[in-house]
């Protein structure tokens, strides 16, 4: 059997996690608060009002009793509780204010987190996506602000409130009476030594509660999404018995730990509170039989004591909060502190219309976290309309070719050109509006087929949309689809077939009218006969445009103006088919194994 706990990489997660107060994550998530200082002004100020009413309390019981009951005032106890009354209405009042402030502060900070997280990504080159997975991203913008949102909206209350009370509730008792009061607080040095105590032993528990609940979710995601393998193989019994008896098991042992620390902690602080009750009773009342004291002060002390010990009992279980909201902060200031890579420069111009002349020049690239050369020296030339095939073995660099013509990188050394303007010095948006790329995996989003089409122009007419899905071959399926162009296409894309879902990328390039297209091995996943249909797409989508193509078909790549092999980063050969054929080099040895059909 094996041992029964997460992988190494999780439980390491979780330990950089283990935080407890950063004084540097404080001060960067205090940023977000700034704009709604003056609210928090105002809520402190109406908390502080509450405290004073919420610790008026007890002392308008030792009026009752020492100046209405005890003095047989009749009249004096009425008016007591009537302002006890008036008090208590005050303080609900306010408290309502409070409240509501706090939790619109709060969730206008996780509005504006969230939005300049999801500005952030929008701006953050390809190779910060290349690092991190999407489900990482996902979990920085879902969880790890989500963490805030208790934090900001009900844990900062709750802290501010406890440490007032505590504050306010001493000087009451001291106010009552200094004997007392030295009596309650000689307690203080077991609690604090529990709560340390605690701490210590919740902090570990709660990292290994963390791997677990990473572990059963890792877990839990792997069988959903590797379904079709687990039935394929028929491991139903295999996988259920892993994560009942091993993943399942271990989260709930982790929690039963979590809950056993939790169920010692309250009654040991409640025991001590006990114990001060306790001494301050044997005390008190002898105090009042010995009448140095009257009854009145006795029963608001004793109700000042359970005051007193209830906001540190309360600020021990605010830990896990404040530890989750250190780790969550640290992550969140982690993505929005990631340069961006590709940036317009200062003195950046917008590219005018386009021709589509492309240039290469001793183009040189590797990425940043890497010194080994992806693109060594690239010398390649595109006039306006040629077509350009990119071919090569897997990971010779040709996609690279075209990310950097699209500048989603730039150049180590060397620059590229379009109509003779280093891209560098053009803005991003100028550049990518008049360009158009298909992929071999072809990404459609939540809405309707007419939507996704219209990604990229989005003032185009429906009669606009229709010619362009007749012209790629895509207005046939899509007439005979149950809305039409209105259907809706599930999150992917997942209801239509790659075939479909590829020719709607082409209605949707053809429709923004670029006049430099990529296409990323956009015919390598669709069967033969689909590919008859895209290829008379390709002849339309192709016409007027300078283009390059990455394919591994020779039926995409044979009528290319230029043909360039691509082998470790060099080009090694160019040319046209029958040229490249004719030299019997690198070309004619990819098409003896690879193009032939």
């Amino acid at each position: 059997m094996t041992k029964l706990t997460p992988p190494d990489y999780i439980l390491k997660s979780e330990e950089q996690l283990d935080k407890g107060y950063d004084p540097k994550v404080a001060s960067g998530l205090l940023q977000f608060l700034k704009p709604y200082y003056a609210r928090m002004f105002w809520a402190l100020a109406m908390m502080a009002i509450v405290t004073a009413a919420s610790v008026s309390g007890p002392y308008f019981v030792k009026l009752a009793i020492d100046e209405g009951i005890t003095a047989k005032n009749p009249a004096a106890l009425r008016n007591i509780v009537l302002a006890y009354f008036a008090v208590s209405v005050v303080q609900l009042g306010f408290n309502y204010w409070r409240v509501r402030i706090m939790s619109r502060v709060g969730q206008h900070v996780l509005y504006d987190v969230r939005t300049a997280m999801f500005a952030h990504l929008q701006r953050l080159s390809l190779s910060f996506y290349n690092r991190y997975s999407v489900g990482r991203v996902i979990t920085r913008v879902i969880n790890d602000v989500g963490t805030l949102r208790e934090f900001i909206t009900w844990a900062v209350l709750a802290i501010v409130r406890n440490l007032l009370g505590i504050i306010g509730t001493v000087a009451a008792m001291i106010a009552l009476n200094v004997n007392l009061s030295l009596l309650t607080f000689a307690v203080l040095p077991l609690m604090v030594w529990a709560t340390v105590a605690f701490r210590k032993a919740a902090r570990k528990n709660y990292r290994k509660v963390r791997a677990a609940v990473s572990w059963t979710n890792s877990s839990l995601a792997e069988n959903v999404n590797g379904v079709r393998v687990v039935q394929a193989f028929s491991r139903q019994s295999h996988n259920y018995e892993t994560f009942s008896g091993y993943v399942n098991r271990y989260y709930l042992e982790r929690n039963l730990d979590a809950a056993r620390v939790a169920s010692l902690f309250t009654p040991v602080i409640d025991l001590l509170g006990a114990a001060a009750t306790a001494l301050v009773v044997y005390v008190g009342g002898t105090a009042v039989l010995g009448e140095s004291i009257t009854a009145g002060v006795l029963i608001a002390f004793i109700l000042y004591i359970d005051r007193f010990f209830e906001p540190i009992r309360d600020l021990s279980r605010r830990f896990d909060t404040l530890q989750s909201t250190m780790a969550g902060g640290e992550r969140i200031l982690e993505l929005l502190d990631t340069p961006i890579e590709v940036r317009d420069e200062a003195n950046a111009r917008d590219m005018q219309p386009i021709t589509g002349g492309v240039r290469f020049e001793n183009v040189s690239f590797h990425y940043s976290d890497d010194p080994t050369l992806v693109l060594d020296s690239i010398q390649l030339e595109a006039n306006p309309g040629e077509t350009v095939a990119l071919v090569g073995e897997t990971g010779a660099g040709k996609t690279t070719i075209v990310k950097l013509l699209a500048r989603f990188h730039d150049p180590t050394s060397g620059c590229v050109r379009v109509d003779g303007v280093d891209l560098r010095t053009a803005t991003q948006q100028s550049l990518r509006r008049q360009m158009g790329m298909v992929l071999q995996d072809p990404f459609l989003f939540s809405g309707t087929v007419k939507e996704n089409i219209l990604f990229g122009r989005l003032d185009a007419t429906d009669k606009e949309v229709t010619a362009a899905a007749k012209a790629v071959g895509a207005h046939e399926f899509i007439a005979e689809m149950k809305n039409s162009y209105e259907t809706a296409v599930e999150e992917g894309g997942a209801n239509l077939s790659v075939g479909q879902r590829q020719l709607i990328s082409f209605a949707r390039a053809l429709l923004a009218d670029p006049r430099i297209l990529i296409l990323d091995e956009a015919t390598s996943s669709v069967d033969t006969q689909t590919e008859h249909i895209i290829q008379s797409a390709l002849a339309t989508l192709l016409q007027g445009r300078t283009s390059f193509v990455i394919a591994h078909r020779l039926s995409t790549i044979a009528n290319a103006d230029k043909i360039v092999v691509i082998d470790g980063g060099r080009i090694v050969e160019q040319g046209q088919h029958s040229e490249l054929l004719a030299l019997q080099g690198r070309y004619y040895e990819l098409y003896k194994t690879g193009f032939q059909e």
